[in-house]
C-alpha cells in the first residue's frame, strides 16, 4: 500500500510538472473562488448569531435558530416562497424557450453581415442596468405619460393603471427578463450548435429532410445535455428573487405585493426596519441550501436517466 500511494504522489508531481503551464491558466480562477465563493463561508455563523458589528463574528451572542423564526413565524412566507419558485420557473423556462429559438433563426440564416448586427442588438440589453430598465418601464407604463397607457386609451378611451394590477406584472417580468437576457443566452446555445456535425446535416438533405425536420431531428437532440445542464444550474437559484429587478420596476409598492414579494424583496424590507445582519444571513442561508439541495436531487434524477445531461 506505501509502495502503491508514492507511485500515485510521483504519478501526481509529475502530472503537475508536466502541465505546469495549464495549472497556472487556471491558478487565478482558483484563488478567485477560495477568496470570494470559500472564505466568506466562515461568515454563515452570523446565521446564528444576534450579530453586532462592534463585537465582531466570534463574540456575538449565539441565537440558534431565532433568526430564521422571523420568516416562518410570519404568515406569508409560505406565499412568499412560491412567488419566489413561480416568477423563476417561468423565467427559467420563458428564457430557455425564446434564446433558443433565436439562436436556431440566427444559425439558419447563416453567417451574415445581417446576423451579426442583429448578434449586438439582442445582446446590448444584457448590459443595461435594472434601474435604467425601469425608467423605461415607467416611460412605457405610466397611467398619465405612458406609451402603451396611451394606446390604451386611444382604442378602449379607458385607462389601464398597471401599478395598482398585481395580476399583470409576471407577465410584465417575464417579458422585460425575455427582453433583457434571451439575447445574450441564445449565445450559449449558437456556440453548441456550431459545433454540431455539419456532416449530419448533408446526410439529412440527401434523405429529403427538409429544415425544420433537420431541427427537431438533429439539432434540438444534440442540444439536448446543453439545455438540461444550463436548467440544473439555474435550478441553484430558483429561491433568490431579483431584489434588483423588483425595486427598479415597481419598488416598495405594496399593492403589489400578492404576485410580486419575493424573499429577498421581505427580507430588504424587515431588515430596515429591524436592521438585523443575522436575520439577513438566516435567509440566505436557507435560499443556498434548498437551492444547493434541488440541483443535487434533479442531477440525480437526470443521471438515472441521461448520464451524458447530468452536471457531475
Amino acid at each position: 500500500m506505501k509502495f502503491q500511494s508514492r507511485i500515485n504522489k510521483h504519478k501526481g508531481m509529475r502530472d503537475l510538472i508536466n502541465n505546469r503551464n495549464l495549472y497556472f491558466m487556471v491558478l487565478p480562477a482558483v484563488l478567485f473562488s477560495l477568496i470570494f465563493a470559500y472564505l466568506p463561508m466562515v461568515g454563515l455563523v452570523i446565521a446564528f448569531q444576534d450579530f453586532n458589528p462592534m463585537k465582531g463574528l466570534f463574540h456575538s451572542k449565539f441565537v440558534g435558530v431565532d433568526n430564521f423564526k422571523f420568516f416562518f413565524a410570519g404568515h406569508d412566507w409560505l406565499i412568499i416562497t412560491l412567488n419566489t419558485i413561480y416568477l423563476n420557473m417561468l423565467f427559467i423556462v420563458s428564457g430557455t424557450i425564446v434564446a433558443l429559438t433565436i439562436a436556431i433563426v440566427l444559425t439558419e440564416l447563416g453567417r451574415n453581415a445581417v446576423v451579426r448586427v442583429i448578434q449586438s442588438v439582442m445582446i446590448l440589453p444584457n448590459f443595461i442596468t435594472w434601474p435604467t430598465v425601469g425608467l423605461f418601464s415607467v416611460a412605457f407604463l405610466s397611467t398619465d405619460t405612458g406609451v402603451i397607457n396611451q394606446l390604451y386609451k386611444y382604442i378602449t378611451d379607458q385607462t389601464l393603471d398597471v401599478y395598482i394590477s398585481p395580476g399583470v406584472w409576471p407577465t410584465i417580468f417575464v417579458l422585460i427578463n425575455i427582453w433583457k437576457g434571451a439575447g445574450f443566452g441564445a449565445i450559449v446555445y449558437m456556440a453548441a450548435i456550431i459545433g454540431i456535425d455539419k456532416e449530419l446535416y448533408e446526410a439529412a438533405k440527401m434523405d429529403g429532410a427538409n429544415r425544420l425536420q433537420q431541427i427537431f431531428r438533429i439539432t434540438l437532440p444534440l442540444l439536448k445535455s446543453t439545455i438540461v445542464i444550463l436548467f440544473l444550474l439555474s435550478l441553484g437559484n430558483i429561491f433568490v428573487g431579483n431584489l434588483e429587478m423588483i425595486f427598479s420596476l415597481i419598488g416598495d409598492n405594496s399593492m403589489l405585493y400578492s404576485t410580486t414579494d419575493v424573499i429577498d424583496t421581505y427580507v430588504f424590507r424587515s431588515i430596515r426596519t429591524s436592521g438585523s445582519m443575522g436575520m439577513t444571513a438566516a435567509i440566505g442561508l436557507y435560499q443556498s441550501i434548498v437551492g444547493f439541495t434541488l440541483v443535487l436531487l434533479c442531477n440525480k434524477l437526470t443521471k438515472r436517466y441521461d448520464k451524458e445531461s447530468a452536471i457531475f
